[in-house]
């Protein structure tokens, strides 16, 4: 069992064991950051997690990161927090916090005696700060680098942090023994980590951007040459990625900026808007948009899209998902035989075989399934999620032999695999993929964040280019198929019981312009990485509220994720893709933009 500790503070500054600590997207991993089943609860003032074995843990939850203590900065160092916390052009009116983000743990040992929540994710934002240094290459940072300056401010309020945890105090024995001293200094700690790997994060990105655009990426992995003692291919792999300091393969093309529409709706000022901030059309094919009535297809929405975008646009054309199980996106008729797979897995093969047959002319990239690893809605075992993988594959390269095939991954940190027995960690699904011999080209990454939905919390810079390096080792190229910030703050009723499924914010409340920023920073660090093949933002524009809400419905359906609203009217972020786009082509970073 593990046991953290968190305190609350009243407005006259006293402190106590918080005895209700709002567990948001909250779950328990164990080695290799996979999670595991757990029961994770609050009880008498605790965080009370209990896993079904004895192994080292950790445990991930929503946590506020205030503003750090930057009294005392050079006049640079300070400048340069100020435009980090969105103060400046283009900003998103931060106020100074980080945000309300995802953090997470070390591993840690179960025990009786608990441990300091805030002093336990400063450790672990420590240590991945160490890590980085080393896999980035970056150790050559002047001393006096922001990262570093604000590192070494970090490291000290955490050892602080340890010598007044260390001391033993009977009156703290309601709070395991921790003074709200403690607490500050790890609090500290921990804002100033989260800041400097912000910092470190955005450095990488330009720094690496710079060496993609002018191809000296390309031309070092060509001159690296494979250690003698190497042994396999994951050997030889780690040592030229620590030679050239990247991870996964380096295409010499620029990434690809698209978007993806919405097939209900087609109007002269919605493409307009699309032929203005992308390279390539997604195109989605529900199969409850596609089929809604068994043997009936739907097929005029999707005809004028890709339509416009091959005759008018010229654009390419991503299609699918072609088989996506989750709840919405298959028709009601479906669901007869759900526990009947052997039919299951025939009308997968004749619907895919349909889409593709229509639309192989038009549509050069498919991505040929998503989300099945998460088993969120059907019952499969894991056989047949890879067999339906395996076979939706198969289908696409009998038909259309030219056409370039991408897995989706969805929710690709994994927490769904705490809630469910029945899931693939999305890690372990790559691999198995890989394995099994799909050879898909592309992995494709679906990253949704403040949406109160499961896995669509708000994560911070590094967790999200730490994660991206992960798929990356898989020595294939990565398409982030789906990335999304909303506009607006998610509806209190849609936040579930306890608003457990409070997906938190980047810097400030979401907004137009916290959109704006959150999509400039994100899009700049995922094209900043060589092994990414495109980017493509969710979606051209909001659906318009229904005026009778469906049953069940809840006021999360309508996402707020669009580049102009139900109204027509464009965000800030449409705009800003436009001008991402152009900076690329431009072989600038898109973190140019915000200064």
């Amino acid at each position: 069992m593990l046991n953290f500790v968190v305190f609350e503070y009243a407005s006259d500054g006293t402190a106590r064991a918080h005895p209700a600590w709002g567990l948001k997207h909250a779950y328990v991993f164990g080695a290799d950051d996979v999670p595991v089943q757990a029961e994770v609860r609050t009880e008498a003032g605790y965080i009370r997690c209990e896993t079904r074995t004895k192994d080292s843990a950790g445990l991930a939850l929503q946590f506020p990161v205030d503003a750090p203590e930057t009294s005392g900065l050079s006049g640079e160092l300070a400048e340069r927090v100020k435009r980090l916390r969105g103060d400046g052009a283009g900003g998103g009116g931060g106020n100074g916090s980080v945000g309300v983000v995802t953090l997470q743990t070390c591993l840690l040992p179960s025990r009786e005696k608990p441990y300091l929540l805030s002093l336990e994710l400063a450790r672990h934002r420590l240590m991945a700060f160490f890590n980085k240094l080393e896999d980035w290459a970056l150790f050559d940072l002047p001393g006096d680098h922001p990262a570093l300056a604000l590192f070494e401010r970090a490291r000290r309020a955490f050892t602080l942090a340890l010598v007044e945890a260390a001391k033993k105090d009977a009156s703290e024995k309601g709070c395991g023994g921790f003074s709200p001293a403690s607490d500050r200094l790890a609090r500290s700690a921990l804002s100033l980590a989260v800041e400097a790997s912000e910092l470190l994060t955005l450095e990488q990105a330009r720094t690496q951007f710079a060496k993609r655009a002018s191809g000296e990426l390309a031309a070092a992995a060509a001159k690296a040459v494979t250690p003698l003692n190497a042994i396999t291919d994951h050997e030889a792999a780690h040592s030229r990625n620590l030679l050239i300091g990247n991870v996964g393969v380096i295409l010499p093309t620029p990434v690809q900026v698209g978007v993806m529409v919405n097939p209900n709706a087609f109007t002269p000022a919605l493409t307009k808007a699309a032929q203005g901030c992308c390279d390539f059309l997604c195109m989605p094919m529900r199969w409850v948009d596609m089929e809604p009535t068994e043997g009936k297809y739907l097929f005029s929405n999707t005809d004028r899209w890709i339509e416009w975008a091959v005759r008018t646009a010229r654009v390419p054309v991503v299609g699918g998902p072609i088989i996506e199980l989750r709840r919405g996106c298959v028709p009601e008729w479906m669901y007869i035989w759900e526990h009947d797979y052997e039919t299951l897995r025939e009308l997968v093969y004749e619907h895919t075989r349909n889409i593709v047959t229509r639309y192989r002319r038009t549509v050069g990239t498919w991505t040929v399934c998503s989300g099945l690893h998460v088993a969120s809605n059907f019952a499969l075992s894991f056989e047949q999620m890879m067999d339906l993988t395996r076979l939706v594959v198969m289908v696409v390269r009998k038909l259309q032999p030219s056409a370039k095939i991408q897995v989706q991954i969805d929710q690709p940190w994994g927490e769904y695999v705490g809630a469910s027995s029945r899931s693939i960690p999305p890690l372990v699904y790559a691999d198995m993929v890989l394995q099994a011999g799909v050879n898909p080209d592309l992995f494709a990454l679906r990253i949704e964040t403040g949406q109160p939905e499961p896995g669509q919390s708000t994560r911070d810079l590094l967790a999200l280019s730490a994660m991206l390096d992960k798929y990356a080792s898989f020595d294939r190229p990565l398409s982030i198929a789906t990335v999304s910030a909303p506009s607006k703050t998610a509806a209190a009723e849609s936040l579930g019981l306890d608003e457990e499924l409070e997906p938190g914010y980047y810097r400030a409340p979401w907004s137009p312009s916290s959109q704006a920023l959150w999509m400039t920073r994100a899009l700049g660090v995922m094209a900043a990485k060589p092994y990414v093949h495109s980017v493509c933002w969710h979606e051209l524009f909001d659906a318009a509220p229904p005026l009778v809400p469906a049953p069940g419905g809840k006021a999360a359906d309508n996402r707020f994720d669009g580049l102009l609203d139900h109204e027509g009217n464009a965000k800030p972020a449409l705009a800003r893709l436009g001008a991402i786009r152009a900076a690329v082509k431009s072989k600038q970073s898109p973190l140019t933009l915000e200064s």
